[in-house]
């Protein structure tokens, strides 16, 4: 056996954060990657005000990336320019940078702190009785004090350890491409709220365009499993229908390359146990509002290695419960919010209040930027204290009146 105090399974935001400050501080990290150096991940490449100020604690150059100002929201004919806010809590920008540079830059920075990564190196956790004692790889054992999962979307790692998504709960599909665009360098992520599919359905979820700042702007929909018909739903007919409708202003070309999907966990049955713990998409740690979760990513990860550098043996219970007070409140109402909007009724009439008012769309923009949680002071917070005592109560009513995905 291999001794290591910290193995972790991914090498994309969350893990790579987890090994940059388990590293940092003197721990001898090891980190598995099943795909190859330099891989790309398929994603909308936005980064939040807090995806920044996490990499910023990370001491990450983001010189590279495309700045971003603010928030384009559009909801019908109605549209509204946001600036992120300027509140002390976050900085006011954003940006956009490509995965594969990202991930690539956050991997260096663990190489750089003295962490340990093997590419195409799919790892399983071992266990002995319910305890995670570590991984194998290609039949080698490696031991771990603690073993931080960050394997994105669940899939074998998270059955192996009852840590998959909640069959019960919302979940959502994503599909993006890079066009050419003569808007490259906007300063502004642009959302279309009011998304509808082949004859004129509503869609809950949201057209996107991200400019990336090197000729290319992202391009993508996503969509709730809230919605009738999810199953059904052709996602490349969708983004095709969203590249007509943005035709006129943002002139998009030819995609560069074919379209890429991906699923988006909204939730998890377990977030940690004895010897390990989840991070990032893993741990369901994404926005049912936005599909974004590079921030709570980064920010798990880090938790997660610093409460292992306290006391290894109390991490993932510590985790676990600051992890659950700090977005479960959050995470939670827009799950449920997305039970309602999945009526086209509710999300038609939902999407036009959203942008309705200055004071309403600034509320929004902290829904959709990632910059709501349980410490937000101000109206965002009250509104999202309100929303999750309200909806707590028409929780039952809400899961039996939702609208059926066949």
């Amino acid at each position: 056996m291999n001794g290591h105090d910290v193995i972790v399974i991914g090498a994309g935001p969350a893990g790579s954060a987890s090994a940059i400050r388990a590293a940092r501080a003197g721990a001898r990290v090891l980190v598995f990657e099943k795909g190859p150096k330099g891989r790309d991940k398929v994603c909308g490449d936005g980064l939040t005000p807090r995806a920044v100020a996490a990499l910023d604690r990370l001491a990450i150059d983001m010189s590279e990336a495309h700045r971003i100002d603010g928030l384009r929201m559009i909801a019908g004919r109605t549209r509204r320019d946001l600036p992120w806010p300027d509140n002390g809590v976050f900085p006011p920008n954003g940006a956009v940078w490509r995965r594969r540079l990202l991930d690539a830059r956050l991997a260096a920075a663990a190489f750089d702190a003295g962490a340990e990564i093997r590419w195409e190196s799919t790892a399983v956790p071992t266990l002995d009785a319910n305890r995670v004692t570590g991984v194998e790889v290609d039949g080698e054992r490696y031991a771990a004090d603690l073993v931080i999962v960050a394997a994105g979307a669940p899939g074998p790692v998270a059955r192996l350890l009852g840590a998959g998504r909640v069959a019960d709960e919302p979940h959502g599909l994503a599909i993006r491409a890079y066009v050419p665009s003569p808007r490259h360098a906007d300063r502004h992520l642009e959302a279309c709220l009011t998304l509808r599919g082949p004859g004129g359905t509503a869609v809950p979820g949201y057209g996107w365009m991200f400019p990336a700042g090197d000729g290319t702007v992202n391009i993508g929909v996503g969509a709730l499993s809230t919605m009738k018909g999810f199953r059904r739903l052709n996602l490349g007919s969708l983004l095709d229908g969203y590249r007509d409708l943005v035709r006129d202003e943002w002139n998009p070309g030819d995609y560069t390359a074919k379209p890429r999907a991906w699923r988006l966990p909204m939730s998890s049955a377990r977030r940690h146990g004895p010897g390990w713990v989840a991070v990032g998409d893993a741990a369901g740690l994404i926005n049912p509002m936005n599909g974004e979760g590079i921030d709570y990513g980064l920010e798990s990860g880090m938790l997660a290695a610093d409460l292992f550098i306290e006391d290894p043996a109390t991490a993932p219970a510590r985790y676990d419960a600051q992890i659950g007070q700090r977005f479960d409140a959050f995470l939670r109402t827009g799950r449920r919010f997305s039970f309602l909007i999945g009526h086209p009724l509710i999300l038609r009439n939902g999407l036009r209040l959203a942008v309705g008012t200055q004071t309403i769309a600034d509320i929004t923009l902290q829904v959709m930027g990632n910059l709501v949680d349980a410490d937000t002071p101000g109206a965002a917070g009250r509104v999202l204290r309100v929303a999750d005592r309200l909806l707590a109560a028409a929780d039952p009513l809400l899961r039996r009146t939702r609208a059926r995905p066949d």
